[in-house]
């Protein structure tokens, strides 16, 4: 007699398990299949998808472009399951459905530790955690913390979310776990949060998250591509992800940008979200291609 293997939970599935079976996503992540953190090539590629959780639903003119769970779930699946992708970034509740859906296995998971910072809130420099913990992730076998820092010096709050982030590194590090650090150098202008992407403020920025925590073993950095990135990247010997930004330029501009990063040696890979889930054309499984093949193809 032939045993079956079960199916893996579908989208329309995974009410009726949190309901039925809340067990199983710890389950889950105590017997998930991990791999490495980077691979041979000691570089990576993680789709994003915590923009949500931050309030930030929005896709180019479409507003609520992430509102549809379901819909998103879809497009993470489908990025997952090309090759090249090695993992992804988000949230308890994006990780735990892509989880039962066994989209996490053999994949690098990274947990975002901080989205008290709601778009468009009086407090929005508040980037206090509000999601993940340190003990949380290294508990349940995640593969890093990933900690966004905004630095706006006319703000007296800044200095808790780099006390914040500071104690989060120190804590991931303890437990040997990578602390992906994204830091901005930031302003509000007509109640509005704008973070400052010209190379100097990058620059500062990055001596700034580079001196977070008691220890920097463990410590990568997240950036954005901006101008004169050879001299921003000459300013740390952290590894470090590239985010990919919103997607409001021509989409061969940015991959093309994406191909010129790729060849600093400090930059280990990119962290890419509505770029990848959301193209112009609806192509995801093509766009996630031609980023793998960025990051993983060989160096020029």
């Amino acid at each position: 007699m032939t045993t079956q293997t079960p199916s893996r939970p579908g989208i329309a599935d995974l009410t009726e398990i949190r309901v039925r079976e809340p067990r199983r996503i710890a389950e889950g992540w105590a017997a998930r299949a991990r791999r490495d953190l980077a691979g041979a090539d000691g570089r990576l590629l993680i789709v994003a998808a915590d923009h949500p959780a931050r309030g930030a639903l929005g896709v180019r003119a479409d507003h609520r472009a992430m509102a549809s769970r379901s819909n998103l779930l879809e497009r993470l699946m489908t990025a997952l399951s090309r090759p090249g992708v090695d993992g992804v970034l988000g949230t308890p509740d994006i990780l735990d459905d892509l989880l039962l859906m066994g989209a996490l296995e053999d994949k690098v998971a990274i947990g975002t530790m901080n989205r008290g910072g709601l778009l468009g809130a009086v407090f929005e420099f508040d980037d206090r955690l509000t999601a993940y913990t340190p003990q949380e992730i290294a508990g349940r076998g995640l593969d890093g913390g990933k900690l966004l820092t905004r630095i706006c010096l006319e703000d007296p709050g800044t200095v808790a979310t780099l006390e914040a982030s500071g104690r989060a590194v120190t804590e991931l590090a303890a437990h040997g776990v990578m602390a992906m650090v994204e830091p901005f150098l930031s302003v509000r202008e007509q109640g509005r949060v704008r973070n400052l992407l010209d190379p100097d403020s990058t620059i500062t920025s990055i001596h700034i998250a580079a001196g977070l925590g008691a220890t920097s073993r463990h410590t990568w950095l997240k950036l954005p591509v901006v101008d004169e990135l050879e001299r921003v990247m000459d300013a740390t010997t952290l590894p470090t992800l590239l985010l990919g930004g919103d997607p409001t330029g021509h989409p061969d501009e940015t991959y093309a940008a994406w191909g010129r990063a790729m060849r600093l040696p400090a930059v280990r890979g990119l962290v890419v979200g509505r770029t990848l889930l959301f193209p112009p054309d609806g192509d995801v499984a093509a766009a996630v291609d031609i980023a793998a093949e960025l990051v993983h193809g060989d160096r020029p």
